[in-house]
């Protein structure tokens, strides 16, 4: 093959021709394979995304959105009105008395027993009777002064009962005396006529109002009988 080369030089020149044109051929099929190579590559990885970004969306949709969970709230069970036995701080010992009204409203009732005037009264109530008052007395509207508390809720039939039996108790206590006549023993006969267990009446008024709470394990609902009042 060198001699016929060597006795035809164009020869040598075509040989030399076919070689270029081979190499530029392979050339260009390893470049042209790259970009396709490359192509196939992004494509599939731009199918991996979608098919991803697809199956979140489906499981964002099969999914409720957390602010739209709303928290089930189960309704007290109290009714619309309510007699609220209380204690608070006074000179001495304390005073009881109780708020009453409906659930609904700001403004209360108060009715308690306590003797009626300054320290005199006071001093000789725990001697003989005395008259007394059977209203708000200084420091029943404010919370700060309270000792104890326990709140009984009624329905309206009842409550009308209740509340009509406080307001005659008031009326029929014209006198106050610290042994037998006192604001705990007053706290004692609104609790009865409620079907409530009241404890002694010469404990001093916060524990006769804890106490009382006690007595009736905590209950917060009151339904008096059918024939009461």
């Amino acid at each position: 093959m060198v001699g016929v080369i060597r006795k035809y030089p164009g020869l040598k020149l075509l040989a030399k021709a076919a070689m270029l044109a081979a190499f530029v051929g392979l050339g260009s099929g390893i470049s042209s394979a790259q970009p396709l190579a490359a192509r196939t590559d992004q494509q599939q990885r731009d199918a991996r995304p979608s098919s991803a970004t697809k199956h979140a969306e489906s499981m964002a949709a099969a999914t409720p959105a957390t602010s739209d969970v709303k928290p089930v709230r189960r309704a007290a069970a109290t009714g619309p009105y309510y007699v609220d036995f209380r204690a608070r701080t006074a000179a001495t010992y304390g005073h009881a008395f109780v708020w009453y009204g409906k659930t609904s409203e700001k403004q209360v009732e108060v009715a308690g027993l306590a003797p009626a005037g300054d320290e005199i009264p006071y001093l000789l109530g725990h001697l003989i009777f005395v008259p007394s008052e059977t209203g708000a007395s200084y420091g029943d509207l404010d919370e700060q002064y309270l000792t104890a508390s326990y709140r009984v809720y009624l329905n309206e039939a009842d409550a009308k009962k209740v509340f009509a039996y406080i307001k005659h108790i008031q009326e029929t206590s014209p006198v106050w005396n610290a042994a037998t006549m006192n604001c705990t023993a007053f706290l004692g006969r609104i609790a009865t006529f409620m079907g409530l267990n009241a404890p002694f009446h010469l404990l001093k008024p916060e524990e006769y109002v804890n106490r009382l709470r006690e007595l009736n394990g905590g209950r917060k609902t009151v339904q008096l009988e059918p024939d009461h009042g």
